[in-house]
């Protein structure tokens, strides 16, 4: 086990290079000068040349690579065109916001599809798995911009249970943040949770129909131990791999949710990056969310790896 544990960390380090270079790469293959993309059409040249220099890109790009790399190696991604603060800083300012919301539309996703997935492969074919599959293809076909319009317009705006846009610290106001999260949480979560009620039930259907279910009920197990202790542990492995690539899906669902809901997180630190020009910025954003999402697919599979110990042997 210790053994896979350290492999699989350790695969992580050439892959969180490689996506280091390509962010690094993309950047600087955008068509056009980067000074000129920051200061717009109307700048002189000697201004573009003076913004250039002062982000150090008049270097060859192999420097630049180099010193950009080692800058991230030291946790310092250099300073914002815009604003002149350590892009680092802004970035771990947002970061916990932008975890706090996706954790929590996770954890919503899962309460949800979870029960209900259990509950339709136990009805299957019944009234109640028709009611769940219908939901379920509710929440998979509607887009995250229409979920969260309609909650902004229902539950904010027409009853006024829940406030619709802003942010507010815990330790400012708990209450008040707290009917902040709730709409842009559910928003996010209702998609994943809608395939991971799928996932949920197609495993469970699967798993019990194998000869090691029918042998526990063959020995009189009640349906109760032999759902729980024998068929749940083992659908659940695909379903953990679903839930890790949907958590990765929600970094790209958060940048519209958190525009949408005003949520000033990684995302929205991102789009204002983009639409100010804020070159470094958005360079710094994009390899965070990026190694984000490695470690997401880092955590699953050693979570995959715990489930189903074949997984650790091969």
């Amino acid at each position: 086990m210790n053994y896979f544990l350290l492999r699989r960390t350790l695969m992580v380090i050439p892959l969180m290079l490689a996506v280091a270079t390509l962010v690094f790469m993309l950047m600087h293959i955008i068509p056009g000068r980067p000074g000129r993309a920051i200061l717009g059409d109307a700048a002189t040249d000697e201004a573009v040349f003076a913004v250039e220099e002062r982000l150090g890109l008049h270097r060859p790009l192999p420097v630049q690579y180099v010193d950009w790399l080692g800058g991230i190696l030291r946790l310092d991604m250099g300073k914002s065109v815009i604003s002149s603060r350590p892009i680092m800083k802004d970035l771990l300012d947002r970061l916990p916001r932008s975890i706090e919301l996706m954790a929590l539309a996770a954890l919503f996703a899962l309460l949800f599809g979870v029960p209900l997935g259990i509950l339709a492969a136990v009805k299957r074919n019944g009234f109640l798995d028709i009611i769940v599959g219908t939901t379920a293809i509710v929440g998979l076909s509607l887009p995250n911009y229409v979920v969260g319009t309609l909650l902004v317009l229902v539950f904010g705006l027409q009853l006024g249970w829940f406030v619709s846009s802003g942010y507010v610290a815990p330790n400012e106001d708990l209450g008040g943040h707290i009917k902040l999260l709730i709409l842009p949480m559910v928003t996010l979560g209702v998609s994943m949770g809608a395939v991971v009620l799928r996932m949920t039930r197609s495993s469970m259907l699967e798993v019990l129909a194998l000869d090691y279910v029918r042998t526990a009920r063959a020995k009189g197990l009640t349906e109760r131990v032999v759902m729980y202790r024998h068929a749940l542990r083992n659908a659940l492995n695909p379903v953990v791999t679903v839930v890790g690539l949907q958590i990765g899906s929600l970094l790209g669902g958060a940048v519209i949710v958190e525009y949408i809901f005003n949520w000033p997180g990684l995302a929205t630190f991102l789009i204002n990056s983009i639409v100010n020009r804020d070159y470094p910025a958005t360079q710094g954003a994009i390899l965070l969310i990026a190694g984000a999402f490695v470690t997401i697919n880092l955590v699953v599979d050693l979570l995959y790896g715990v489930l189903d110990p074949r997984i650790r042997y091969s």
